[in-house]
């Protein structure tokens, strides 16, 4: 993997529609080579960013550059890949029809790339097949092999929903072997577990940027959820022992830094105590500590 060299950089970018600030003043480092996860809720201002940097919507403010190049140039096209939530191919035309069409549009492409691609993601048995009728899986992989016809340096995947396992297999082999660096949109908390870097976003603003080792060190403790008829009374209970409570409902999330807390917590609150759970920490737990709801 390329160490300490940024591939793609924005300031103070800035996404408005009439008074609604859609994307606030994000700030960016890309590192090459890296697996970057943008995660957060449906409407968090994931996918408004990811079409500023591939250049199809309009910035109202700030910068974007990799290298030299800016996403309204020819010189930064050639070097990223997209895949949108939803397909651009010809439902009507073959796999191999629509990859072939695709591959016409680049000024180079590679005949072994193409292959490659081919057999990167499966494609071999359903390369005759209308798109149309493929899977939801399939339709997906098949996608992200024309994002990447053209050999990009950076490849964006916004919200890769289906065919999890054959995607991420193919991608992982294809960042060993070429160093490709992957921008991923996800609510799936389970994808940013493998991340090189995750950006955390919430209404439209980065609320947390690093590695998940270092997130869930400085976010996510363990976490005590206390089912209860006295929310009140527990969370004063949690606040006296030093421990940081959120009421939701008749539900109160206790973070805690050892099991041991937890142990003592629930001993002094047995008289309100319905049920509870206890949680190691997760990219789930730095989302609920870092906004006081779960992703959805």
């Amino acid at each position: 993997m390329v160490i300490d060299m940024i591939l793609l950089e924005t300031t103070n970018l800035t996404k408005t529609y009439g008074t609604k600030t859609v994307v606030n003043d994000i700030s960016l480092k890309i590192q090459a080579g890296q697996l970057v996860a943008f995660l957060g809720p449906n409407g968090a201002g994931k996918s408004t960013t990811i079409g500023m940097l591939t250049g199809l919507i309009q910035p109202s403010s700030g910068k974007i550059t990799m290298g030299t190049a800016t996403p309204n140039q020819a010189a930064y096209r050639q070097q990223s890949g997209v895949v949108f939530q939803d397909s651009r191919l010809d439902r009507q035309l073959t796999v191999k029809e629509n990859l072939e069409i695709r591959s016409q549009m680049y000024t180079k492409t590679d005949p072994a790339w193409f292959d490659h691609l081919v057999d990167q993601f499966d494609l071999t048995p359903i390369l005759n097949q209308a798109y149309g009728t493929l899977s939801g899986g399939q339709r997906r992989r098949v996608d992200i092999a024309r994002a990447l016809l053209n050999h990009p340096h950076l490849l964006f995947l916004d919200e890769p929903t289906t065919g999890r396992q054959t995607i991420w297999t193919a991608i992982a082999s294809l960042r060993a072997q070429s160093q490709l660096t992957v921008i991923l949109t996800t609510h799936y908390l389970e994808e940013t577990e493998q991340a090189d870097f995750v950006y955390v976003i919430d209404q439209g603003t980065i609320i947390a940027a690093n590695t998940v080792g270092q997130l869930k060190q400085q976010y996510a403790g363990h976490q005590l959820i206390v089912r209860t008829h006295a929310p009140q009374q527990v969370q004063i209970a949690a606040t006296q022992a030093n421990l940081p409570a959120q009421i939701d409902g008749d539900t109160v999330r206790v973070q805690v830094s050892h099991p041991q807390a937890a142990i003592t917590l629930l001993t002094t609150i047995q008289p309100q105590l319905i049920d509870f759970e206890f949680r190691t920490a997760d990219m789930n737990t730095i989302f609920v500590a870092l906004t006081g709801k779960e992703i959805r």
